[in-house]
């Protein structure tokens, strides 16, 4: 999740007085900037800010719009939402639900969406007009329009506590005819409730979908015999042993590398074969699949019986009602391998 916004400044319209805002000849002077036809901030105020961009342009809907997709995403509390295409640096307009009896002005930074908007589904967060979390998570990835990337939005959304895929589900249900609906519906059935980062979803739909392996653990705990936590695997083969790991920027750190090497050690000490995966490698899928399939050949399979690991918590693990979720995530798991046929092969 992101800290919620402060001191988001809203545009105002041209003032001949110079009192509610800029006079003409100010509005061209270099202590206003304007923020799209007709509106002004003060130039200091920081239009890079995801949030504030999202402001800057709400003032443009229509009575009944709101934002939705990234933008009411990212009011709702989604840090994964901050408004920039996977390049990290291309801004993404911002997206405008404003129903099929407007038609305000469209450009490079707003994209409107005539689709039906019903009141029910507008809401006011810090100030801006934005739909609720599931059409707002719903358009975002029709937005999308690649299968893994709607993946992506749909983790993201659920590791910032947004929504649930149960939620999103039930609020497709009444939208099956509507643009792209096939594309949510296919990706609810590949998302998780458990990744923390993009990556570790792209990682694993490599992993699904390009490797074509059963459906693996995410961020799961693993122990040892005695209880002692080895260490929470990104993704867990729980049949074959073998742990994936995707190592991102921040894991270069000394101290935070220092802690990953110790984690290794002991994954492997403890009979689990280990692969990572790097940002770089993500662009290279065949690179990333051979990794993942050579792996799991050297993996032990050891029965249950004979393993110096374990997926089961132990007494005093922390009861909480997602313990119940994974625990029936895990069981759904372990019965994909067994009824594909890869348990031991």
């Amino acid at each position: 999740m992101c800290p919620p916004p402060r001191r988001l400044v809203r545009p105002v319209r041209r003032d001949p007085a110079g009192e509610q805002g800029p006079t003409r000849g100010e509005s061209v002077g270099p202590r206003w900037r304007r923020t799209s036809q007709g509106f002004y901030v003060p130039s200091d105020v920081d239009g890079a800010l995801p949030e504030q961009r999202i402001m800057e342009q709400s003032v443009r809907l229509p009575e009944g719009g709101a934002v939705t997709g990234w933008g009411s995403l990212r009011l709702w509390g989604g840090g994964f939402f901050d408004g920039f295409s996977r390049d990290g640096i291309s801004l993404l307009p911002v997206p405008l639900a404003v129903g099929a009896d407007h038609s305000p002005r469209q450009d490079g930074q707003v994209c409107l969406s005539r689709e039906r908007l019903d009141p029910d589904e507008v809401v006011v967060r810090h100030g801006v007009p934005c739909t609720r979390e599931p059409r707002a998570l719903f358009d975002e990835m029709r937005r999308m329009n690649d299968l893994r990337e709607a993946v992506v939005a749909m983790d993201m959304a659920a590791a910032a506590r947004i929504a649930s895929v149960a939620q999103m589900r039930s609020y497709l249900q009444e939208r099956t005819t509507w643009r792209r609906s096939r594309l949510v519906a296919k990706a609810l059935t590949l998302a998780s409730e458990q990744s923390r980062s993009p990556n570790e979803t792209r990682m694993r739909l490599l992993w699904q979908l390009d490797a074509g392996l059963p459906p693996p653990l995410v961020n799961q705990p693993v122990w040892d015999p005695s209880g002692r936590l080895l260490g929470i695997a990104d993704l867990l083969d729980p049949v074959a042993g073998v742990v994936g790991e995707f190592d991102g920027a921040d894991h270069r750190w000394a101290r935070r590398h220092s802690r990953d090497v110790a984690r290794e050690d002991g994954f492997r000490r403890h009979g689990l074969e280990y692969f990572k995966v790097t940002g770089i490698d993500l662009a290279d899928p065949a690179l990333v699949v051979d990794r993942m399939r050579s792996t799991r050949a050297r993996a032990s399979w050891d029965p249950e019986s004979r393993r110096r690991w374990t997926i089961d918590p132990p007494a005093g693990w922390p009861r909480e009602q997602t313990l119940d979720e994974y625990l029936e995530h895990r069981a759904w798991t372990i019965a994909c391998y067994r009824a594909a046929g890869l348990a031991g092969s």
